[in-house]
């Protein structure tokens, strides 16, 4: 069963009363909640992912609820909470549903330390992944948007998760588009399914992206690392690759590592592994045609070659 084979009504139910018990790739979460937004956006956009029966096992209890006061009919807000512990201020509930796409992403990054997890877009084509590490206003997301609509498998927009083996598990979770980057998907790909358009958050404004059908439903197919690119979005630039040294690169994949220093000896050879199959590249880009042209060469030219 999905969350497409549930009414919207059914879907608020359910979450209000037991909870959905929501597969997201290699994790599950049961989700309770009474706010309307939170389940809207899960109908809309978590439409292909596997809803599992509510007696398996969940790796996230997580709830949604309005706070026990004042704010509850004043200026309502939303308070996210994991095993009843509460990691974030509460924000106004018009926010619900990127919050608890925030606080899926803060589950993960602090409880799965089996994998190496790097603050990376990770996109696969032919069996290789394209790790995408960068920081807020890079550009990152809108070209992880722009590539997954142009044929690339969608691994997660937020975290790359390396395993002991080497390979990249997937998440393939709605990608998270800020600001201008909202338009500019709009623009580029008009039938892709964007969720409700918030404003005023902590990242500017904020829309979420559905995960195309084939990255969902292949996503406990992990895969092998093949370049690490450092994007960066400059306006009314030509799409370029730069070759970098992989010694800058391991450093800066480090550097956006969660957990690098905790994982020690073991980050430290996860890291080597992972550069010894990749190649390095910085990337500036302005236009989403030219950047899709590029990355599919890498992708057609690393094919032929294996």
């Amino acid at each position: 069963m999905n969350i497409a084979d549930y009414t919207l009504p059914e879907l608020r139910r359910a979450m209000a009363h037991h909870g959905v018990h929501l597969q997201t790739g290699i994790f599950s979460a049961c989700v309770r909640s009474t706010i309307p937004l939170v389940a809207e956006g899960i109908h809309q956009l978590y439409a292909d992912a596997p809803v599992l029966p509510a007696e398996q096992f969940a790796d996230f209890h997580v709830t949604l609820s309005r706070p026990a006061n004042i704010r509850r009919w004043f200026k309502p807000q939303v308070v996210f909470r994991f095993d009843g512990f509460s990691p974030f201020k509460p924000l106004p509930v018009d926010q619900a549903f990127a919050l608890f796409e925030w606080g899926l992403n803060w589950c993960i990054s602090s409880h799965a330390h089996q994998y190496l997890m790097i603050h990376a877009a990770a996109i696969e084509k032919h069996g290789r992944v394209a790790i995408l590490p960068a920081p807020p206003g890079s550009g990152k997301s809108t070209l992880t948007a722009g590539l997954i609509q142009r044929g690339w498998r969608l691994l997660s927009d937020e975290l790359t998760l390396i395993g002991a083996d080497g390979r990249i598990q997937g998440i393939a979770r709605p990608v998270s588009l800020k600001n201008q980057s909202i338009g500019v998907i709009r623009q580029f790909a008009p039938d892709t399914t964007l969720g409700r358009v918030v404003k005023d958050t902590i990242k500017g404004t904020v829309a979420h992206l559905r995960a195309p059908t084939d990255s969902v439903t292949r996503v406990l197919e992990s895969a092998l690392p093949g370049w690490v690119i450092f994007p960066k979005y400059q306006a009314n630039t030509p799409a370029t690759l730069h070759p970098m040294q992989r010694s800058d690169a391991f450093m800066g994949l480090a550097q956006n590592a969660f957990n690098y220093s905790l994982l020690a000896a073991d980050g430290f050879q996860r890291l080597c592994a992972l550069m010894d199959a990749s190649t390095a590249y910085r990337f500036e880009y302005s236009n989403l045609d030219e950047a899709a042209q590029i990355f599919d060469a890498l992708a057609e030219r690393r094919n032929a070659d294996s």
